[in-house]
C-alpha cells in the first residue's frame, strides 16, 4: 500500500472518529440544548409581558371566557393569566412540560409557571409552547448538522488527500527517476530532485550515493568480465590445439585417444558456458545497439530452415501461423539468438511425433507471439526458477541451463514481457509481448 493511501487513511479514520464522537455529543445534547433554548424563549416573553402590564392588559386576560385566554391558530403556544389568593411567597418563575387540552385537541406543552403581585392582587402567569415546535426545531438541527458534518469530512479528506499527494510527490518523483527508470547507471542522472522537505533531500542525496558507488563497482564488473573472458577462453583455445595435435600424434594408443576424446569435450563445453556467460553479462551491460530493423516472421522463418532437420529427425509437427509481418526496431542478431533458443528448448524437450506451434496476434495494442509445444514440460517448482541460469529440467539432452537466462535477458534489454506456462508431461507454451 503507498504512503499517500496510508496517510489518507490514516486521516480518513481519525477525522470520522473524531466527528462521530462530537456528533454523538451533539446528538446527546440536542434535547438539553433545544429545551434551554425553548425555555429562555418563556422567560423572554415572560418578561416581556410583565414589563409592559397594565391594568386594560389584565382585565382582558381576565374577563376571557375561554382558559387558554390567548393562543395562535395552530395552538403553538398560549398565555393564561388567573387571580389567585393574596397573601403568596414572591418565588422565581418555575417551567414544566405536560399535557394541555385546546378545543379538544390534547398537545404537550412545555409551561412556564409565574406567581406575581400587581397592586396588591396577586396572579399566576402561565406561558406555553407546543413540543411538536421543539420536536421539528431538533430535527432540523439534526438534520442541517449531519449534512455539515458530512460535508466538512468529504472537503477534509479530499483536502488531505490533494495535500499528502502534493506533499509526497517528489517522494515518488525520486523513486521513479531514481530508482526504477535506471537501466544503466552509467547513465544516471545525479542532479537533485526540487523539494522543500528536508527528508526527501536526504533520500535524494543517499540514493545519488549509492549510484556513484554501483556505477564505480559497475564498471570494475564489466572490466572484470572483459579480463576474465578472454584469460579463460585463451588458454582454453590453447589446450583445445595441443589434444587436437595430440590426436593427429600416428600410434596413439586407443586409451589415450579416448582420453583427449573426452578432455576435448569438456572444453568446448566450458567454451559456451564461458560465451553464454559473456553474453547475458554484455546484454545486460547494455553493450548492444538497438538499430536495426527487425521482421519477427523472418526471423522464425530463417531459423525454421536452420533447424529443420532436427524437426524432421523427431517428426514434429511444426505450424507458422503468423498473418502479420511485425516490425520493431532491435539488435537483430540478439533477437536471432532468442528465438532461437526458444525453438530450439521445443525441439529439445519435446517427444518425438508431437507438435511445435507458433502463433502471432496483436492484443490489446501489443503484439503477442506464442511458441508452444507437447514436450516433456515442467513441474511447479523448475517453472518458478525457469529463467535462472543453471537451472535444467530432469532430461537426458545435453544443455547447461542458460537458454531461458540468455532469453530473459535479451528480452528484458529489448522491453519485452516474457510469460511462460507449462505441465509436466503436457507440454510448454512461452509467449514474448511486443
Amino acid at each position: 500500500m503507498k504512503l499517500q493511501v496510508k496517510f489518507s487513511l490514516y486521516n480518513a479514520i481519525t477525522k470520522i472518529a473524531i466527528i462521530v464522537v462530537l456528533g454523538g455529543i451533539i446528538l446527546f445534547s440536542l434535547d438539553n440544548i433545544a429545551f434551554n433554548q425553548l425555555d429562555n424563549r418563556l422567560v423572554k416573553k415572560k418578561n416581556r409581558i410583565i414589563e409592559h402590564l397594565n391594568e386594560n392588559e389584565i382585565d382582558s386576560l381576565l374577563n376571557k371566557e375561554q382558559s387558554f385566554t390567548d393562543y395562535n391558530i395552530l395552538k403553538e403556544e398560549f398565555i393564561v393569566l388567573t387571580d389567585i389568593s393574596d397573601n403568596q411567597k414572591k418565588a422565581s418563575a418555575t417551567i414544566i412540560t405536560e399535557k394541555r387540552e385546546i378545543e379538544g385537541d390534547v398537545e404537550v406543552y412545555r409551561i412556564l409557571n409565574y406567581k406575581f403581585s400587581y397592586h396588591t392582587n396577586w396572579y399566576n402567569l402561565e406561558i406555553g409552547e407546543s413540543m411538536t415546535a421543539l420536536s421539528s426545531i431538533k430535527n432540523t438541527i439534526r438534520f442541517y448538522m449531519l449534512m455539515v458534518l458530512f460535508a466538512a469530512l468529504i472537503i477534509t479528506l479530499m483536502t488531505d488527500y490533494f495535500f499528502s499527494n502534493y506533499l509526497l510527490k517528489p517522494f515518488y518523483t525520486i523513486i521513479d527517476k531514481k530508482i526504477n527508470l535506471v537501466n544503466d547507471p552509467t547513465h544516471y542522472n545525479y542532479d537533485n530532485i526540487p523539494t522543500s522537505t528536508d527528508d526527501f533531500k536526504i533520500l535524494d542525496n543517499s540514493i545519488n550515493s549509492l549510484m556513484r558507488k554501483i556505477s564505480t563497482l559497475f564498471a570494475l564488473e564489466k572490466q572484470f568480465i572483459a579480463n576474465v573472458s578472454h584469460e579463460l577462453l585463451t588458454p582454453i583455445s590453447v589446450l583445445s590445439t595441443r589434444f587436437e595435435n595430440m590426436l593427429n600424434t600416428p600410434d596413439i594408443p586407443e586409451e589415450h585417444e579416448n582420453k583427449i576424446y573426452a578432455s576435448l569435450k569438456t572444453l568446448n563445453r566450458l567454451k559456451v558456458i564461458i560465451n553464454s556467460l559473456l553474453l547475458i553479462s554484455k546484454v545486460e551491460n547494455n553493450q548492444y545497439l538497438k538499430t536495426e530493423e527487425i521482421s519477427l516472421k523472418q526471423e522464425i522463418t530463417d531459423i525454421y530452415e536452420d533447424l529443420e532437420d532436427r524437426i524432421s529427425d523427431k517428426n514434429l509437427r511444426y505450424d507458422l501461423s503468423i498473418t502479420q509481418d511485425f516490425k520493431f526496431l532491435g539488435n537483430k542478431a540478439l533477437i536471432h539468438i532468442l528465438l532461437n533458443n526458444l525453438i530450439n528448448n521445443a525441439i529439445k524437450y519435446n517427444m518425438a511425433g508431437s507438435f511445435i506451434n507458433i502463433t502471432g496476434e496483436t492484443v490489446q495494442h501489443h503484439y503477442k507471439l506464442n511458441i508452444s509445444d507437447g514436450g516433456v514440460g515442467m513441474d511447479k517448482e523448475l517453472l518458478t526458477n525457469a529463467f535462472d541460469r543453471f537451472k535444467r529440467g530432469n532430461t537426458e539432452e545435453n544443455g547447461f541451463g542458460l537458454g531461458l537466462a540468455i532469453v530473459q535477458s535479451i528480452a528484458k534489454f529489448h522491453n519485452i514481457e516474457v510469460e511462460i506456462q507449462s505441465e509436466e508431461n503436457k507440454g510448454t507454451s512461452i509467449s514474448l509481448i511486443f
